[in-house]
Parts: structure tokens; C-alpha cells; sequence
């Protein structure tokens, strides 16, 4: 009976909007009329399935559903929050959450969560959890067979509570309790700065969202009285937050009263233009920023506003195009919608925005708005930049490929496993920056790699197999078979021969995995960037004056 009326009480809901614009819209008004229409037929329908479907109708999960639909069929990021959800929402916006401070990997062999990453600082790092951790039980609860998501749930909850949580402990035979109070998680704004070689200052944002550009402050100046003499703001893989940040961080480069984005919507309530309200700290540092196709969002305005300006040189891979900016909507019964209102356009005037989802294609998927139709803008220095793609890099880095056989190894968690084992039998490290795999510990590795009777599928070996059938399907594999013959030797499948061939790569992978162990996530950046082709090419242009000067200058004079 409870359901029944929860029911009713959903379509009820509907009932009174669709009163209300019939009411309201006036004779010859086909457009209200057409919603007024619609959502009496929703409502319609909601009803005569609670009544006659042949199975029990749960009306919040098929009006929920239905919901969903009706808004990803606009974007995908004009989203509903129903009141239970409120958390998740307040962690988008703010990047902050109830929990422990960890993240969690799936261990498919165990059907078991396990600590993939405790965040420095949090609780899961001060009550003692380590990575490779395997999780048992929380308040007595087994957790066999619950997925990430169900577990992560169950972590997160309001501030100030507790709750036990058991664990299985690689090397040691019995489980391990510990008793931890969830806290308010701010996840890193800025994981790792720090000054590096040249007197080049490094700077890692991870996110807009909460309050980061005070910890950028901080940390500049803190460069500064280091000596640097030019910066690296890496952005990459930080996909967006809050518009008001990523002004503030360019206010710190930029004079005042200079706009950086304005925003454009149907309403005038979204129409706005932000300016740098305040004194900047240095407009002359030599800036270069690091963005790839994961730099979305507020990271596009920041990078596409030094841009503009031709206040930095933009270095990596074309960034993801999100020139779409959301506007948290109240509801009712608790609920908030989060809509796209705007969009947004940088100094030069152009919108990175680089998928039109206003025209679909006819099965209702959508693409990249092609190079082709892109419009041509300038920066203050008359270079030219272009819309509708996300934001060009100046200097352009083509990323590497890794190997196949490291997408398996790690797919196997065999980087993982063999991190956790090696932390058991080495208490320290040595510092993160002088820290690597030497070649008695990828021996180590090797051997158990081929203990775990690893298989993985090799591409050369699936495209010789789809060419063969090919050439017999046409008539050419008889008089080629000695040649495929040859072929199919040269590709045989040999681990040990992959393995010793692309070590450089499956190294470097081992030694992220075993610093994070000690370190956490700057001890990983680090590691990174011993190898970073991205951050070679801005050191190399930023302590090359005449070069950093010269691309911030049009190639030829434009009209």
C-alpha cells in the first residue's frame, strides 16, 4: 500500500505542473502547449503501468530512469540529484567528501577491494592502512563479492562517525582491525611543487574545485624565494571545477581588470564576464603549461586565458573541448539538478566547446566538430588560435604508446602484487628522486611473472591471424604460405623476449608503484617526471629566451 501511494504521489507531482502550464499558456502558444501535451502523457503512462504491468512497478527507479534518459539525450553533464545523492554533488563541487581518504582497486582473483592509494594526511594513512591491504569486513560486515562501488559507499558517511574496519594484511596470517573516524577528505589541490633543474619551478593543480588557487599562492611563492626563474603549471588530467579559481590563478599572472571568460546562456541571469579583480604577483615570469586531453573544463580557461594573452607557452596534446559551464538548480523534496545554463568564451572570444550536442546525428550519437568548421581568432599578439576543439598546445608533444604487454601485466595487478612484496622485505626507500628498479629487482619481477603463467594477447599475432583468413578467403594465401610461414616465426610469442625489450617502460611502472607505497602521490609525480617528454619540452623552451619570446609572437603579420 505504501508503494501504491508512492506512486500516485509521483505522478500526482506531474499532474499539478502539467495543470499548472495549461493554465498558463496562452491560446495559440504551441510550444507550452506541445510540454503541457508531454507531460500528460508521461504521466499517463507512469499511471497505467502501476496499474497493469504485469510485474510491480518501482516507480522511483522508472521515473529515475526515464529522467536520466531525458537529460543525456541534451549532454552529459546536465545531471539530477535526487536528496540521497546530495553527497556526491557536494563532492563535485567543492572536491571534498565524508570518508577515510583512500582510493580502492578490485582484485578480481579475491572478488575483494583492496587500498590501492591512501591520500597523505588523511585517516586510512594515519590509522595505519597500507597499500595492498585486502578489505575483509567493515563493523563485521563481509564484504565478499561487493564491488568498488558498494564498498566505497559503505567507507564514506558523515563526519565524525566511525566504524571498524578489517583487513587480510599481505605477509601476515591473521586480519588486522582498525577503528577510524571518517573526516571531512579534501582530496590534494596541489599534489607535488618543487624547483627542479635550471631554476624552473614546477607546479602540479590537480583541481579546481574546492578553494585551490590559495595553495597555488602558497606555493609560487614559495618558489619564487627558491629562486626560480620561470614556472611549469601542469594541468593534465585535471578535469575542471569552479569558474571563479581558475580566474583567480590567472589573476596571479595577469594585470588587473583583465577579462578572462565570459559566459553566454538564453537567460540574462547567465550571461556574466569575470575579470581579474586584484594585483597579480609576477607578469613576467617566462610560464609554460602542461595539458592533454584529460585538461577540461576550468583548466581550458586557464590555459586557453595565458593563451589568449600570450602570457604562456602551451605545451602537450589538444585538451578535451568542454566550453559548457552548469548551474546547480534546486528542487523539490531535496533534490538539485545540475544544468547546462552557458557557455563559455575566453579573451580572444573563441569556445573550446568541441562536441555540438544540439545537432545529433540520426542515430543519436555526436562527434568532434571538425577542424574544417572551426573559426579563426587571435591573441593580444595577433597569433592565431581556433574554437570549436578544445585548446591547441603552441608546442605540440605526440604521446607515447606503451607496450601491450604492460596493459596485461598491469590488468593482472602484477605491478601491484609485486610492490606489495617487495615493501615487506624493504622497510625504506631511498628518496623518491633518487630511487629506482635496479636490475636484480626486475629479475625479481620477472621470475614472478612467469611464476603467475601470465598469458596475454599479442596484436601482431590477432592482425597475422585476420590476414590470413583474408588471403585464403581471396585466393592468395597457396602461393604465399612460405612467406606467412616466415612471418608467423618472426612473431612468435616470447615473454621473456617482451619483457627484457620493454623494460624501460615496465621499470618505470614498478617504480610508481613502489614509491606511491612510501611517498604517496607526490612521490609518484616525481617518478613521473624523470621521464616526462611533456615537461623536457617546456624546460627546453623555457630556458631558451629568444625561443619563449618568439612563439609568443605571430609568425607573420596579420591584418
Amino acid at each position: 500500500m505504501k508503494r501504491y501511494l508512492k506512486t500516485r504521489y509521483v505522478v500526482t507531482l506531474v499532474a499539478v505542473a502539467v495543470t499548472a502550464l495549461f493554465v498558463g499558456f496562452k491560446a495559440g502558444d504551441d510550444r507550452n502547449f506541445q510540454i503541457a501535451k508531454n507531460l500528460d502523457i508521461f504521466s499517463s503512462i507512469v499511471k497505467e503501468l502501476d496499474m497493469f504491468y504485469v510485474d510491480t512497478l518501482d516507480a522511483n527507479k522508472t521515473v529515475r530512469q526515464g529522467i536520466d534518459a531525458m537529460l543525456y539525450s541534451l549532454d552529459p553533464y546536465t545531471e539530477y540529484y535526487p536528496e540521497e545523492d546530495q553527497s556526491e554533488l557536494e563532492q563535485m563541487l567543492k572536491g571534498t567528501y565524508g570518508g577515510i581518504g583512500s582510493v580502492i582497486t578490485w582484485n578480481a582473483k579475491l572478488k575483494r577491494s583492496m587500498i590501492a592509494e591512501p591520500y597523505e594526511g588523511m585517516p586510512a594513512a594515519h590509522s595505519g592502512l597500507k597499500v595492498g591491504d585486502v578489505l575483509m569486513a567493515i563493523d563485521g560486515k563481509d564484504l565478499l563479492g561487493k564491488n568498488n562501488q558498494e564498498v566505497s559507499e559503505m567507507l564514506r558517511g558523515q563526519v565524525g562517525t566511525g566504524f571498524r574496519l578489517t583487513v587480510q594484511r599481505p605477509g601476515t596470517e591473521k586480519p588486522l582491525t582498525f577503528d577510524i573516524i571518517r573526516r571531512s577528505i579534501q582530496l590534494p589541490f596541489i599534489p607535488y611543487y618543487g624547483a627542479l633543474d635550471n631554476h624552473v619551478g614546477y607546479i602540479s593543480l590537480s583541481t579546481f574545485s574546492g578553494n585551490p588557487s590559495k595553495e597555488f599562492k602558497t606555493a609560487f611563492l614559495d618558489l619564487k624565494k627558491q629562486g626560480i626563474t620561470s614556472l611549469v603549471i601542469d594541468l593534465r588530467n585535471n578535469g575542471g571545477g569552479l569558474l571563479d579559481e581558475a580566474v583567480e590563478v590567472a589573476n596571479f599572472f595577469l594585470p588587473r581588470g583583465k577579462k578572462i571568460v565570459s559566459t553566454q546562456g538564453k537567460v540574462k541571469q547567465s550571461d556574466n564576464v569575470y575579470k581579474t579583480l586584484r594585483e597579480p604577483i609576477d607578469t613576467d615570469i617566462p610560464i609554460a603549461v602542461l595539458v592533454n586531453s584529460g585538461t577540461a573544463s576550468a583548466s581550458e580557461i586557464l590555459s586557453g586565458a595565458l593563451q589568449d594573452y600570450d602570457r604562456a607557452v602551451i605545451v602537450g596534446t589538444r585538451t578535451f573541448g568542454k566550453g559548457l559551464v552548469q548551474t546547480p538548480r534546486s528542487l523539490p523534496y531535496g533534490g538539485t539538478m545540475k544544468i547546462t545554463t552557458s557557455k563559455y568564451y575566453i579573451p580572444s572570444g573563441r569556445c573550446v566547446q568541441a562536441i555540438d550536442y544540439k545537432h545529433r546525428n540520426p542515430d543519436g550519437s555526436v562527434g568532434r566538430i571538425p577542424d574544417s568548421l572551426t573559426t579563426v581568432f587571435h591573441t593580444a599578439a595577433r597569433r592565431i588560435v581556433r574554437d570549436g576543439g578544445g585548446v591547441t598546445p603552441d608546442v605540440e608533444v605526440t604521446p607515447e604508446k606503451l607496450p601491450n604487454i604492460l596493459y596485461y601485466l598491469v590488468n593482472e595487478n602484477l605491478p601491484f602484487d609485486f610492490a606489495t612484496q617487495y615493501c615487506l622485505k624493504h622497510p625504506v626507500i631511498a628518496p623518491a628522486k633518487e630511487f629506482e628498479v635496479t636490475d636484480t629487482d626486475y629479475a625479481d619481477f620477472k621470475e614472478m611473472v612467469r611464476k603467475s603463467d601470465f598469458k596475454y594477447d599479442q596484436q601482431s599475432e590477432k592482425m597475422l591471424k585476420t590476414l590470413k583468413e583474408m588471403a585464403e578467403f581471396e585466393g592468395y594465401y597457396t602461393d604465399a604460405s612460405e612467406e606467412f610461414g616466415a612471418l608467423e616465426k618472426k612473431l612468435s610469442h616470447n615473454l621473456d623476449r617482451d619483457l627484457d625489450h620493454f623494460a624501460k617502460d615496465i621499470k618505470s611502472v614498478l617504480a610508481q608503484e613502489i614509491i606511491k607505497r612510501y611517498y604517496y602521490q607526490r612521490g609518484s609525480i616525481i617518478q613521473q617526471l624523470k621521464d616526462d617528454p611533456d615537461l623536457d619540452a617546456a624546460v627546453k623552451v623555457l630556458t631558451d629566451s629568444a625561443k619563449y619570446s618568439g612563439m609568443l609572437k605571430p609568425a607573420v603579420a596579420v591584418e
